[in-house]
């Protein structure tokens, strides 16, 4: 997710810069319409993010019922990654390593990694769960996958 936040930086970046090149210039209009451009670009980018927030929260909703957690914990901040570690059944220090700056990438790999065992699926779809959960959430909340 970081990347298209870079991405979608960049490219308010540019369209503002062109804005200003433009305006200083003296094209007024040619001005507007790129700042017209630029609001375009940034509703676009929020329904975007709205989708894939939405996408992700009905995933891991329905995943949190498949392991007989409360549903609803989705959508509660920390709650929700204390469920997923539950869920994942693994130990305490690996909950702890969430909360810890860089040492949180291990603690989340090791999450996903159990969450993937939890479900009956491969490490490697565990390393998915991780950098590509948009679609590795939706395929173990809606698959055949059961909680063993």
């Amino acid at each position: 997710m970081n990347f298209f936040k870079k991405a979608f930086m960049s490219v308010m970046i540019f369209v503002a810069g062109t804005g200003t090149l433009l305006a200083a210039n003296g094209s007024e209009n040619a001005a507007a319409a790129v700042g017209a451009i630029a609001v375009i670009v940034g509703l676009f980018a929020a329904f975007v993010a709205f989708v894939v927030a939405l996408v992700m929260i009905i995933s891991m909703w329905k995943i949190f019922v498949k392991a007989g957690q409360p549903g609803w914990a989705a959508i509660i901040p920390i709650y929700n990654l204390i469920v997923m570690w539950q869920v994942s059944r693994q130990p305490v220090w690996v909950l702890i390593l969430c909360f810890i700056p860089f040492l949180n990438v291990i603690g989340t790999i090791m999450m996903f990694l159990g969450m993937a065992e939890s479900f009956g699926k491969s490490a490697g779809f565990g390393i998915g769960l991780w950098l590509v959960p948009i679609i590795f959430f939706p395929i173990l909340a809606f698959g055949s996958a059961q909680y063993q």
